[in-house]
């Protein structure tokens, strides 16, 4: 209420109550923006990227840290001023079941995740805050740059192929885009999220571990109707290290598996039924050239022993998907990046076969 008064002789004095002054305030005050960093082994920038999120400008920002048995003097590193929580779960949930727990502990209107190797660009939050708050937009992701050379894209989004293999978009490329774009999945190194869009979500599949749970997680938000987006100009510097161990490779192949069995429409996955099992055979092969055909098998039968969460998952997530297949499988690739192929001959020519399948195979679906 605004009461206006006026005094004998003098101009007119207005007075706001409270209320309207409250709601003034929260118009203009700065969003609340729930932050959650992953802590695990060797953390050797864990005290800078924490640094990073609270000097945030434009948004106000709480943390949580999730120990998921990092080394002691890597958080003993992290200076002690009050200004976050720390979680300890007493064993490694993962990523997927370390964000879960993090997330959780938050009330706040938008979540961040943020590996604990990236550095922010003070407004970097603010502008992902911004776009996420958007009523048709899902995931937010930052323009991922390559710390020691931020001029050089780690991920702009990743591409999604038909059989599930993805890969960093833009690897060691340089952005010259100002403006929001759409990508097939977000990045999980630095994603805002609304917390509406990840309660309807229901957050990451913990069963994922590590790996590939934040691809799910965009197609999902695709299925419902939500864009994954990239804000180039929102910048997070990534002390990345790319590297192949067969345990990464287990949770990759494992992973990427389950999201297709899930995810895929019946009739997609009939339609690409040769093609899956053409590729199935081919990274059997090359796993075992490679020296990680056990991990490769053990995935298969961890599939088969956990086949009833499979189903159930299936159920669960083809009942809550709004858009029709033919809508969101258009954002997938039939065409590999040479990174994860290696070599240019055998990409061109997997490419061209894939490509000439897809091209048929869509009507399909």
């Amino acid at each position: 209420m605004i009461i206006i008064a006026s005094p004998e002789g003098g101009p007119p004095r207005f007075h706001v109550s409270a209320e309207v002054a409250a709601a003034a305030e929260a118009v203009s005050a700065p969003a609340i923006v729930g932050v959650v960093v992953l802590a695990w082994q060797n953390e050797p920038w864990l005290a800078t990227c924490v640094d990073s999120i609270l000097a945030s400008t434009g948004v106000r920002v709480e943390l949580v840290v999730v120990d998921n048995g990092c080394r002691p003097e890597d958080l003993a590193a992290v200076p002690d001023h009050g200004r976050f929580r720390l979680l300890r779960p007493g064993r490694n949930l993962g990523f997927a079941g370390g964000c879960n727990l993090g997330v959780g502990a938050l009330s706040t209107e938008f979540v961040a995740l943020v590996n604990s190797d990236c550095v922010l660009c003070p407004d970097t939050l603010r502008q992902l805050v911004s776009e996420a708050s958007r009523p048709d937009i899902g995931p937010v992701m930052a323009s991922v740059r390559i710390a020691d050379s931020p001029e050089l894209i780690n991920s702009a989004g990743n591409p999604v192929h038909i059989v599930g293999l993805s890969w960093a978009g833009g690897l060691y490329t340089r952005e010259s885009r100002s403006s929001s774009f759409d990508v097939t999945a977000a990045s999980g190194a630095c994603v805002v999220v609304r917390r509406s869009v990840w309660t309807a979500l229901g957050g990451f599949d913990a069963e994922y571990f590590a790996y590939v749970e934040d691809t799910e997680l965009s197609l999902r938000s695709w299925q419902r109707g939500w864009a994954a987006r990239c804000v180039p100009t929102a910048i997070a510097l990534h002390h990345y290290e790319f590297s192949r161990n067969a345990t990464k490779m287990y949770l990759l192949e494992r992973n990427r598996l389950m999201m297709v069995a899930t995810l895929w429409s019946t009739r997609a996955l009939i339609v690409l039924g040769p093609l899956l099992l053409v590729v199935e055979l081919l990274l059997a092969g090359h796993a075992v050239i490679g020296g990680w055909g056990r991990h490769k098998f053990r995935g298969w039968w961890w599939l088969w022993k956990h086949r009833a969460h499979l189903r159930a998952r299936r159920r669960e997530v083809q009942a809550q998907r709004t858009e029709p297949s033919t809508v969101w499988m258009a954002l997938l690739t039939p065409d590999l990046d040479r990174q994860v192929v290696g070599s240019p001959a055998l990409t061109w020519l997997a490419n061209m076969m894939v490509r000439t399948y897809w091209q048929v195979a869509r009507r399909f679906v």
